[in-house]
């Protein structure tokens, strides 16, 4: 039974978001060459996707999800197509928007954690909200989120479907430059060993107890033979809109050891993972754990925190700590970074386990999904 789905996909580009929809939509094209997909995209964009297969095509909007118009102008742009189904694939849902729609929903912290407490922000929330309610179906990315997602909002159980994200297949790449890795780390002057933590820099991702349980490692390590010189990298976007992080860096005293890198390139962030001693990633809140997952696909050993969307992502393949206790932080740190053999068995271990996540499957689950609202509708008929 053949189908026109309509995907947004104007975030091809973004970090974070930007994973999901590109390895979404690479995997949908080479599972399904029968329905057809319009893509919502950026004119500048527009030639990334122009390899994907012929039953793929785009419809370029330049127009921002977060413009002041967007519940507006969006929704009378999608109607034109007169789609069987609309994927919003994160929850910035227009206020008019066109019927049966999927939204895929990757965590709560929109209303566990708003970021304005003004009327724009009163109204994101309630936009959230709504978009979630009116949806045809909800992709949850985890049990967790999934579970966040009953307790919050009075969804039906039986809308909510559990799909996994993968990590992007180009960190589970086994081909290596080492001269060509080595000259990106010199290009950002970065010596080893270094501790990493990549991601959003906002409050719930905990960055600040990461600084001061490095500053401890610091003090303890001052005159050990291999980690006299231990730095820390914080690779990520919204530095600027949380100031917490570096005064925690200023008030621990250890502002020559730590670096801060704004978005960077996937080819460059793999370099990163790879060559980190340890990716440190103790977030207070999750709807999974993607980046955990990304440096395990690199090899890299992980410490993260003990929260059930982590430990569902991660398992027993990574050194879990307590979020809110700095030097939980610290202990889980020190005993990954003093034991050599456990993370040896990690770089093995680690790409392993995030195999068990791909894309493919992924794609297969969403078609299911569409193929659900798009039998429904036709039934009712």
């Amino acid at each position: 039974m053949l189908f026109h789905a309509v995907i947004d996909v104007r975030r091809w580009n973004d970090f974070g978001i930007g994973t999901y929809i590109r390895n979404l939509v690479t995997a949908l094209a080479a599972l399904d060459r029968q329905n057809h997909y319009t893509l919502i995209v950026r004119p500048q964009d527009e030639r990334e996707i122009a390899g994907l297969a012929a039953n793929f095509s785009a419809a370029p909007y330049a127009r921002p999800d977060t413009d002041l118009t967007h519940n507006l102008t969006f929704p009378l742009f999608l109607r034109r197509f007169g789609a069987d189904l609309y994927h919003i694939p994160l929850n910035s849902v227009a206020y008019w928007m066109p019927r049966p729609y999927v939204v895929t929903i990757h965590d709560m912290s929109s209303l566990l954690f708003p970021a304005r407490s003004d009327l724009r922000g009163t109204l994101h929330e309630e936009r959230y909200r709504r978009g979630a309610l009116r949806a045809a179906r909800v992709i949850a990315v985890s049990h967790s989120t999934r579970r966040d997602l009953e307790a919050v909002l009075p969804i039906s159980p039986d809308r909510i479907r559990t799909i996994y994200s993968a990590p992007d297949p180009a960190f589970a790449s086994n081909h290596v430059n080492q001269a060509s890795e080595q000259t990106v780390l010199e290009r950002y002057s970065i010596r080893w060993p270094f501790i990493l933590y990549a991601g959003t820099v906002r409050p719930q991702k905990n960055v600040p107890r990461l600084v001061e349980a490095f500053a401890v490692l610091r003090g303890e390590f001052e005159s050990h033979p291999e980690y006299h010189d231990l730095r820390l990298v914080i690779i990520g976007d919204e530095l600027s809109r949380n100031p917490s992080v570096r005064r925690a860096v200023i008030a621990t005293r250890v502002e020559p050891f730590v670096r801060f890198l704004g978005f960077v390139p996937i080819d460059t962030l793999k370099v990163f993972y790879r060559a980190a001693t340890i990716f440190a990633f103790p977030s207070l809140y999750e709807g999974f754990g993607l980046a955990p997952l990304e440096a395990m696909a690199c090899g890299t050993p992980v410490v993260a925190s003990n929260l059930p969307p982590l430990v569902e992502a991660v398992g027993e393949a990574a050194e879990l700590v307590t979020p809110d206790n700095v030097f939980d932080i610290a202990r889980g740190l020190r005993e990954l970074l003093l034991d050599r053999d456990r993370r040896e068995r990690m770089r093995q271990t680690g790409p392993l386990h995030a195999s068990r996540f791909n894309w493919k499957d992924t794609a297969q689950d969403v078609l299911c999904v569409y193929s659900e609202i798009i039998n429904e509708l036709r039934n009712k008929v």
